[in-house]
């Protein structure tokens, strides 16, 4: 009679099957399919993967359910076939496994962020891998394998969901780069502590790296913890030949590096992508005599602070947060990346504007299709070569995780202190050409500034360094939907979002109203107010019709068009804005002017309505 799976292991090594995606994709399914789909409508072929590795000798077989959760079906219109995708998987296992091949539920990961770096919440999070596991049970597994975790605390949540639904033995996997580290930053020694603290039977890595980078992995793991370890490597990195994906290490490789597996106290052992029959067949003939045993490592394992660093308070971060966090009053003048290398117009622009006390200058990010200069380089330039401070607009727009905090560190290494996190920028300097894709939004974004400001990086690990970023976000005060503009803003200022800039701001009453709403949760959130001065009725027509949380109300759309376009258009476009900047004077603690096609003498003269402002006193310290 077959033992109970933690008995098993604890006795010899187990070998389990390799990749399933690997085998569909050699049968010429393609990979915009969902392979969980062919559960039911192609289960023969899932079968014959199955029955593959049976007869090399594999010991336990994974079901073909790693994306069988609603995030992972939601784009293919497939989310209410959860329940059934997972019921079948399991029963097509179990079908060739009989009863003495094991028959593991495969739980892969969502495929959206959890917060406080994306918008799914931990329990939603949970609720939808309680709803996979709780099928793959009915299927009749005899484990649950939580695989391929990019992210620690996603890993986490998988694991409480199988404790919730069910006593079976669940194993855990990582999925890490060519350090040790997860993509999301965490250490192998880490993530080894924690899924050992949380209660997970077997703790391994599988995917993402071949055997020789995951062998220096399981050996730091095997130093922090007591735990079955497992390994499933790919075999090496793939290779594109004649557009396929072709995985070079060859059977007697992976062997090789299985029996260094063992030596370190694997006892779970098989591949992941690129790995078949023919490597699990060399694996099992490789480890057949091993014993396993733990491998007395001589890994030393640096130390690392355990607690973040104390934030530097906000008034020490920059020119512009001393303003803000002295409630005086701050002026901010937009200046827009040029086309192409040259920066000379835009860096004269930015010293007529010091000269004339503007505070900083802020740089949009997200000028689309463009071949515009990155709005980062444009800040740096202009701070370097104007003495003025910059504001940079950052999106998270196509940008990974781990790109964003590459950009953002080295931002603050060329003295970058002002940000404003946005999940993407004004449209009006999109070209309609690019599609877009985003790994957080605005307010994961807020959560990774304030993470680096507090020496942390994107996996809340040690920098042993810290930023120090004044860090605003955007906010609408017309907002088609009000609550849940205010409910997002609360959001971003829990993250830790110092300040706030709105769109363009047209009707004051509507301001006001919103501020109201917005001071009952943030009394103490400064506010800086959009001013764009009008050029013509047309741009009156543009501003109110095509760009997202601008409005402007009849009476100005009437003033404009009574005098449509040329001089007489600038000037009651510079009225407007004057009268609207002194209007929300007393409401906000600075304004944000719009310098239309460049012109910075009309931003400077839309600011004169304040009064006479001490010429330079903005100037960055060398």
């Amino acid at each position: 009679m077959r033992k109970p799976f933690l008995e098993r292991i604890e006795t010899k090594p187990l070998v389990c099957d390799g990749a399933m995606g690997t085998m569909l994709y050699s049968k010429g399914i393609s990979l915009d399919r969902c392979f969980d789909e062919l559960n039911v409508s192609a289960p023969q072929f899932v079968k014959e993967v199955h029955l593959g590795y049976t007869k090399v000798g594999a010991e336990l077989l994974e079901t073909n359910t790693f994306g069988s959760n609603r995030f992972r079906l939601q784009p293919f219109g497939l989310a209410s076939k959860v329940r059934e995708f997972n019921l079948t998987g399991a029963r097509l296992a179990r079908e060739i496994a009989g009863d003495e091949i094991y028959v593991a539920g495969s739980v892969g990961p969502l495929s959206t962020r959890l917060e406080p770096l994306g918008l799914t919440s931990l329990e939603d999070a949970r609720a939808a891998f309680r709803e996979q596991i709780t099928a793959l049970l009915e299927g009749g597994v005899d484990l649950i394998i939580i695989e391929t975790m990019v992210d620690l605390s996603e890993a986490h949540q998988a694991l409480l969901a199988a404790r919730e639904v069910c006593q079976l033995p669940i194993v855990v996997q990582m999925t890490v780069q060519a350090d040790g580290s997860t993509p999301s930053g965490t250490r192998p020694e880490d993530f080894a502590r924690a899924l050992d603290d949380w209660g997970a039977d077997v703790i391994g890595v599988n995917c993402s790296v071949g055997p020789a980078a995951m062998q220096e992995t399981l050996e730091r793991m095997a130093a922090v913890t007591e735990r079955k370890l497992s390994a499933q490597p790919n075999a090496g990195m793939p290779r594109t030949v004649e557009g396929r994906s072709v995985y070079l290490c060859s059977p007697e490789y992976m062997a090789g590096c299985a029996r260094r597996f063992i030596q370190t106290g694997v006892r779970l052992v098989g591949g992941c992508c690129g790995t078949t029959p023919e490597h699990i067949k060399a694996i099992k003939a490789a480890v057949r005599s091993l014993s396993p045993q733990r491998a007395r490592t001589s890994v030393e394992i640096a130390a690392q602070p355990s607690h973040a660093m104390s934030v530097v308070p906000v008034a020490g971060r920059s020119r512009l947060a001393s303003k803000l966090a002295n409630r005086e009053f701050a002026v901010l003048v937009e200046v827009v990346p040029p086309k192409g290398c040259d920066a000379a117009k835009e860096v004269e622009g930015a010293q007529y504007l010091r000269e004339h006390g503007i505070d900083a200058v802020n740089i949009p990010d997200g000028s689309g299709a463009t071949a515009r200069m990155s709005a980062l380089t444009m800040a740096v330039l202009l701070q370097q070569r104007a003495g003025i401070e910059a504001l940079l607009h950052y999106s998270s727009l196509d940008r990974s995780l781990l790109a964003i905090q590459s950009d953002l560190l080295g931002a603050h290494a060329l003295g970058l202190r002002n940000l404003l996190a946005l999940t993407r920028d004004a449209p009006q300097y999109q070209t309609g050409l690019e599609g877009g894709a985003f790994e957080v939004d605005a307010v994961g974004l807020v959560n990774l500034v304030s993470n680096l400001n507090r020496g942390l990086d994107v996996g809340a690990n040690p920098l042993g360094v810290q930023t120090t970023f004044l860090v605003g976000t955007a906010i609408n005060p017309s907002a088609v939907n009000p609550n849940e503009e205010l409910q997002r803003f609360k959001s971003k200022v829990e993250a830790g979002a110092d300040f706030a800039v709105t769109q363009p701001v047209f009707q004051v009453e509507q301001l006001e109203t919103f501020l109201e709403r917005l001071r009952a949760f943030a009394p103490n959130t400064p506010v800086i107010a959009g001013i764009c001065p009008l050029t013509s009725f047309r741009n009156a027509e543009f501003m109110n019709n095509e760009v997202p949380g601008a409005s402007v109300p009849p009476q100005v759309m009437e003033r404009m068009r009574a005098v449509d376009s040329g001089e007489r258009a600038r000037q009651e476009g510079l009225r407007i804005a004057q009268e609207t900047l002194r209007a929300v004077q007393p409401l906000v603690q600075g304004v944000q002017i719009t310098a239309p096609f460049g012109r910075y003498a009309m931003a400077v003269e839309v600011a004169q309505a304040l009064g006479t402002r001490p010429a330079g006193a903005s100037a960055v310290q060398p």
